[in-house]
């Protein structure tokens, strides 16, 4: 029987899958520690992972641009000054509610210009007429005069907004927060680089269409999400979240960037004596799901590879662990050897047991001659056979199969074509147990004659 390399089997795997992975952006810094659109707060998601921190903009009285979300800064400063009808000697007197004074872009700037790992989303804030006009072009000159064009990105409800700003600054990514599905078409799509759309709308076919349109997919929540919320985006595949919990956005962006992914579609069976657990993602394995069945077969539509470990997505929002599954198409050559004993092969000293068949790592002990065991899940991976054990997994090439001549997994194994027989065996006789102690030598002769007779028949 040909031996495998497993070197060559994660080199496959590796040309196979596509590493996958989405931008963080803190939705203004981190609100939820520090006071939104602070120095603090952006600091602070900064310090938690964040790719990027989100901020808004409102043009002074005098031609400011102010970092505010509220036109009204009664909530955040406690004064009651529209930003438009207030100038900026005024507006940075006021104190936020860490004492931080409101912030300019120009302040946010220079704050940052030398620490380059910081990036920014900015918000253009519109009225319904497009007012202020000048505040892309205020926002232009800023950019160009930190030098801060690769390290922004602009978003905005007003597609106008983003028409002006690609004429006043083409290379920088425009991003369209569409409030309602009707506002995406072509339209936007000859202006932005991106969709920002709400978790309520997004799914798996509208990421798909963006993503043929040449469109970046963002996806931001009602701004009250919590860490459950991910369990559900992170298998949806993103290019980036806007959010309140940067700190755990960062823990899902190195799960799933660590991670490998392929597209798949076939037919899988669980061939195991024991329940499988499956799971919401493979990201997070507290959150399990309804357990699989032995025998139970489902559609696999990707395999994922997370922590050392190989999954298959059996549904929306369900994986489990690829061990022990087969595609329907090795089921029948697999499922003969399940429940049946297994024994050293008889030109080996020694097997090695391992954790897994995907990428294995050798366990501490060793299977030994005279040793026997049981076979609880069956595994066939790139046409090479393994066998689960209670002290572990072994290789199909090492060890002997025990069958009952009289045993319908016998009768199954018969049918099998040479090619599709991945295991050498061994028969129990029942004429051989019933040894005469006065020809048992002469019987133990025949039945080793016998034994190798059917490894030769196995070979060919």
């Amino acid at each position: 029987m040909q031996r495998f390399s497993f070197k060559k089997i994660s080199l496959v795997f590796a040309l196979w899958w596509l590493a996958c992975g989405f931008t963080v952006i803190g939705h203004r810094g981190d609100p939820i520690k520090q006071p939104e659109e602070t120095i603090a707060s952006f600091n602070q998601a900064f310090s938690e992972g964040a790719n990027y921190v989100e901020l808004d903009l409102h043009v002074s009285q005098d031609n400011v641009l102010v970092v505010s979300h509220d036109r009204n800064l009664q909530r955040i400063t406690g004064h009651n000054n529209i930003v438009s009808q207030t100038p900026w000697a005024t507006i940075k007197t006021f104190k936020q509610a860490n004492g931080e004074p409101m912030h300019s872009l120009a302040d946010i700037f220079t704050y940052y210009q030398n620490k380059p790992n910081t990036k920014f989303l900015i918000e253009t804030k519109k009225t319904k007429k497009g007012n202020p006009q000048n505040m892309e072009s205020l926002a232009a000159a800023l950019i160009n005069q930190y030098h801060m064009t690769s390290r922004v990105m602009f978003h905005s409800f007003s597609l106008a907004s983003l028409q002006t700003l690609k004429t006043l600054l083409p290379t920088v990514p425009r991003i369209f927060i569409a409030g309602s599905l009707k506002r995406i078409n072509f339209e936007t799509f000859a202006t932005s680089t991106g969709v920002n759309i709400s978790s309520e709308l997004v799914n798996a076919q509208i990421i798909k269409q963006l993503h043929a349109a040449n469109q970046k997919v963002y996806v931001w929540d009602h701004m009250n999400e919590n860490a459950d919320r991910w369990n559900w985006l992170v298998n949806l595949p993103i290019d980036g979240v806007v959010t309140n919990y940067p700190a755990t956005g960062k823990q899902y962006q190195d799960a799933k960037t660590q991670a490998t992914t392929k597209k798949v579609s076939f037919d899988a069976t669980l061939l195991s004596n024991t329940a499988a657990i499956s799971y919401e993602n493979p990201y997070n394995l507290t959150l399990k799901k309804t357990t699989v069945q032995p025998l139970a077969t489902y559609h696999v539509t990707q395999l994922v590879w997370s922590k050392g470990h190989a999954y298959y997505q059996i549904g929306t929002n369900r994986f489990i662990e690829a061990t022990g599954v087969n595609r329907n198409e090795d089921f029948t050559r697999a499922e003969p050897y399940l429940n049946q004993t297994l024994q050293l092969r008889t030109d080996l000293t020694q097997a090695q047991f391992y954790n897994q068949p995907y990428a294995p790592q050798s366990l501490a002990h060793r299977l030994l001659p005279g040793q026997r065991a049981h076979i609880e899940a069956v595994q066939i991976l790139n046409d090479n056979l393994w066998l689960q054990t209670k002290k572990g997994w072994l290789k199909g090439s090492d060890v002997l199969i025990d069958f009952d001549q009289n045993s319908a997994n016998w009768r199954a194994y018969q049918h099998l074509t040479p090619h599709q027989k991945l295991a050498l065996v061994a028969i129990k006789s029942s004429k051989i147990l019933q040894l005469n102690t006065k020809k048992q030598n002469k019987w133990q002769m025949l039945a080793y004659f016998h034994y190798n007779q059917v490894i030769m028949k196995s070979i060919l």
